[in-house]
């Protein structure tokens, strides 16, 4: 007769072979970046049902969303990031940088993971510009012991480009002693590769695609200027990037980029 003992030995020693194995498997990740013009499509309809469909049409793990209010009478005092969550069934955290309209407007971060920590920080602010931000979100994921850091975030938009450029260096300022966590950085960058921005980003953090994927403007995209950018460049593997069709819920089109996570011993 097996004796119950031995069957909970025999389990538990099961279940630790299953987890090391997980832990040695590379893990795949659905990520976008989603500039949503406060849920506003270019027919000029405030429709954020709709900004979900287009989320959840590529089923995403980690999502990256820009220009979400909250509770701002232009977008009938609805708390964005709250609804949005409701909508697609994902983790929220939000960072409001701007007072608007009886309530915030900032950017948000979407997840299927548990979001264990996340905290927004504004970027430096020039010549009374937009107040921007980045938030930096660490995200329990299978197979990890450590959390991913995830960071969303929109630069300034203006021609000068002073701004964009010390908002990237202070994420690097910001992430320069975590060198060996995995990180992605995701968001609407209002700059272009082969930018100053970009290239000083490029320092440590490597573009999804290699070459441009143009996102705006939404009818006829000529531009790339929305980003998905992981670190470090030995724990990514690209499997597939692509701009969404979807040209009517906002004037951003959505960049889509399924990624696998490496475990250390491919390093």
């Amino acid at each position: 007769m097996i004796k119950p003992r031995m069957i909970l030995i025999a389990v538990c020693a099961a279940l630790f072979v299953t987890t090391v194995a997980r832990a040695n498997e590379p893990l795949r990740l659905r990520l976008l970046s989603y500039n949503i013009h406060h849920g506003e499509g270019v027919d000029g309809k405030l429709d954020l049902k709709r900004i979900a469909e287009v989320i959840l049409s590529v089923k995403p793990d980690l999502v990256a969303l820009q220009e979400v209010d909250q509770n701002a009478s232009r977008s009938r005092s609805i708390d964005q990031p709250a609804e949005l969550a409701r909508l697609t069934k994902l983790n929220v955290a939000f960072g409001a940088n701007i007072p608007l309209q009886g309530g915030q407007y900032g950017n948000a971060v979407l997840s299927r993971f548990p979001i264990v920590r996340h905290h927004n920080h504004r970027l430096p602010n020039i010549d009374d510009g937009e107040q921007r931000g980045v938030i930096e979100a660490e995200i329990q994921v299978p197979s990890s012991a450590t959390p991913i850091l995830m960071l969303a975030t929109h630069f300034d938009h203006r021609r000068d480009d002073r701004e964009r450029f010390a908002s990237a260096n202070a994420i690097e300022q910001m992430i320069s002693v975590r060198a060996e966590q995995p990180a992605l950085l995701l968001g609407d960058l209002n700059d272009v590769a082969g930018s100053r921005t970009l290239a000083r980003l490029q320092e440590s953090w490597t573009s999804v695609n290699e070459e441009p994927l143009p996102t705006i403007p939404v009818a006829r995209p000529a531009r790339q200027i929305d980003f998905i950018l992981c670190r470090p460049e030995t724990r990514w593997r690209v499997i597939e990037t692509r701009v969404l069709d979807e040209a009517v819920a906002s004037d951003h089109r959505a960049i889509f980029s399924l990624v696998e996570l490496l475990p250390k011993k491919y390093e």
